[in-house]
């Protein structure tokens, strides 16, 4: 059996050496050398598509894409609103953004609403959070803080919904009109003057403000001084 076996493999060997039948590699070996020959061949065209990429850009073929980063400034977007309104919005916003990751969450929310004396149900806080929750994740941002104001001033708010509450309580007037709130273009351009002007009057009004207090600081200090030199 042993001897018939040998025979055979001695024949087999002699006729792939005379090219009467190709060499069949095992199953294993087979499918590693596929597996390899195909990894090899998706790094190569890999490769060569970062070559070619590159070689685009290198000649001014391609342009180079960045992601977009819109930075958000609260001043600009919400002009209806004074530099006074929105820090005061901003001091509200981060006094109950426990966690401090710029959100204000479901629980914190539900905190701000007891604080302020206008308790939700669940459900009702989920409302709330949706009305105003652009990008859909569940907890409101700053920016969407500051829609609830908006749509406040706006009259758009139904009286019973708990951002109504949230409005009313939070102690921020936001009464006033932005440019929207015109009749006519001619209004509306004389408004967005008056609020440009504004704005620069409320710069000059903080700089003002800082100076003061910075000369007020200096006083302190060197009154300080002379007494401590006269105990000396």
């Amino acid at each position: 059996m042993a001897t018939d076996e040998l025979s055979s493999k001695l024949s087999r060997r002699l006729q792939i050496e005379e090219g009467e039948h190709d060499p069949v590699a095992l199953d294993g070996a087979h499918e590693n050398g596929a597996h390899e020959k195909a990894a090899t061949s998706s790094a190569d065209s890999e490769l060569g598509a970062k070559l070619q990429r590159r070689g685009e850009l290198n000649e001014g073929v391609g342009e180079h894409h960045q992601p977009s980063m819109k930075v958000f400034n609260p001043y600009t977007e919400f002009k209806e609103f004074s530099r006074k309104q929105i820090k005061d919005m901003e001091k509200m916003f981060k006094q109950y953004d426990i966690e401090k990751d710029n959100y204000i969450d479901l629980m914190e929310l539900k905190l701000m609403m007891e604080k302020l004396e206008a308790p939700q149900t669940h459900l009702g806080l989920k409302n709330m959070i949706k009305e105003v929750d652009e990008d859909f994740d569940g907890k409101l941002c700053f920016r969407e803080f500051l829609l609830i104001f908006r749509k406040a001033a706006a009259g758009e708010l139904a009286e019973d919904s708990g951002l109504h509450a949230l409005a009313r309580l939070s102690e921020i007037d936001v009464s006033t009109e932005g440019v929207k709130g015109a009749k006519s273009f001619f209004e509306a351009k004389v408004q967005a003057i008056n609020d440009s002007n504004r704005f620069e009057a409320e710069i000059r009004q903080e700089q003002e403000d800082k100076k003061r207090q910075a000369e007020e600081k200096k006083k302190k200090q060197a009154a300080f001084k002379e007494l401590k030199s006269a105990f000396k």
